[in-house]
């Protein structure tokens, strides 16, 4: 069975916030086997130079197609072009994402289950939960 994750670098992040990009940089994508193996193979491969890989969340999915949920989810969030930077060269499904598109959307979903619309701490997990259900349609 295929599974559906998003997984964060903390060494991605700091070179994101370097460059200018963001610190708010996540890896999605489609694995086969366990959550455990997609991320050693991650950490092995070293994924766009960083071996620091950690799993935030992961889904079963069905059939999915990896670049079809990449593409539903560029509609939404920033997809990093991987041919503008040379460190990151060939690695792909990896998003910028912006905080405020996070919290926008976690308050119309509590406005809308009838619980009032407060504004929290946006979380790795929330974002996790968020990328998977825009990925997924």
């Amino acid at each position: 069975m295929a599974i559906l994750y998003v997984a964060t670098s903390k060494g991605l992040s700091e070179w994101g916030a370097d460059v200018g990009l963001t610190k708010h940089l996540y890896k999605i994508g489609i694995g086969d086997g366990s959550a455990e193996a997609i991320l050693k193979a991650l950490n092995d491969e070293a994924y766009a130079g960083h071996s620091d890989w950690r799993l935030i969340k992961s889904e079963e999915v069905g059939d999915v197609d990896e670049d079809a949920a990449i593409e539903r989810l560029a509609q939404r969030e920033r997809l990093v072009d991987p041919a503008l930077y040379p460190r990151i060269r060939g690695a792909r499904g990896i998003f910028k994402i912006k905080l405020p598109n996070i919290a926008n959307s976690l308050m119309v979903k509590r406005a809308l289950a009838g619980e009032e619309p407060k504004i929290e701490k946006v979380k790795p997990v929330d974002i996790a939960a968020y990328l998977l259900q825009n990925a997924l349609g």
